[in-house]
């Protein structure tokens, strides 16, 4: 979250994708955070508005604040902890769309590049080749518009702020990002375009092979 800037959240009520005894899958709407943050001011979040109606349901996961999209918690102890272990074997398959400044040539491409925190400047990231985790990406261009590129991502690690940091580091920033976009491509949009659009995992409960969605709003 941008240190100077004031954090209002959205207020609209809940979207549920899908409920069921293990499962909870909602789309977090953009300017709102995943977890609490350091202080009462960052109280609220999705966390604390799901538990208000599910007061059983636990984190999994976590989308940036600015990031709109599907996020699962789980409803139990053991859905949680096999959920986590499929994001942290890279089992769970994530699908992104954003829009991104200037016009990608290729039609697709994969990302490489190492991430690590930014110290001075965290959260913000950075890459580096000495000290940093693997990053990568896989990107296709989807089409193309007045301000930029629509691209569909699909990250195979999970690395902090990775889409947005490999976006900037090819020379195409998503649009709206109050950190890593240059003034003009910030300009070009009212919210970070930036949205998770799919994921696909295994099911707690028997281990099929379950898809869920929510189109992007831009």
């Amino acid at each position: 979250m941008d240190a100077g800037a004031a954090y209002t959240p959205p207020d609209r009520p809940l979207v549920v994708l899908h409920a069921d005894e293990a499962l909870l899958l909602v789309d977090k709407p953009s300017g709102l955070l995943s977890v609490p943050g350091k202080g009462p001011h960052l109280a609220d979040c999705l966390l604390s508005r799901l538990q208000a109606r599910f007061p059983e349901v636990l984190l999994v996961h976590r989308l940036d604040r600015d990031t709109s999209g599907v996020m699962v918690f789980a409803r139990t102890g053991s859905a949680q902890r096999h959920l986590g272990l499929q994001f942290e074997r890279r089992i769970v398959e994530k699908r992104y769309v954003a829009r991104a400044w200037g016009r990608v040539g290729a039609p697709d491409g994969m990302i490489e590049l190492p991430l690590r925190t930014d110290w001075p400047r965290r959260p913000m990231q950075m890459v580096c080749h000495e000290q940093g985790r693997p990053a990568r990406t896989r990107w296709v261009r989807m089409a193309h518009d007045a301000t930029g590129s629509r691209l569909a991502l699909f990250p195979e690690t999970g690395r902090s702020h990775q889409l947005r940091v490999h976006l900037r580091e090819i020379g195409h920033p998503v649009l709206g990002d109050p950190f890593y976009a240059p003034p003009e491509a910030l300009a070009a949009a009212s919210r970070l375009m930036l949205h998770a659009e799919s994921l696909r995992l295994r099911h707690p409960l028997g281990g099929a092979w379950c898809a869920f969605d929510t189109p992007a709003p831009f």
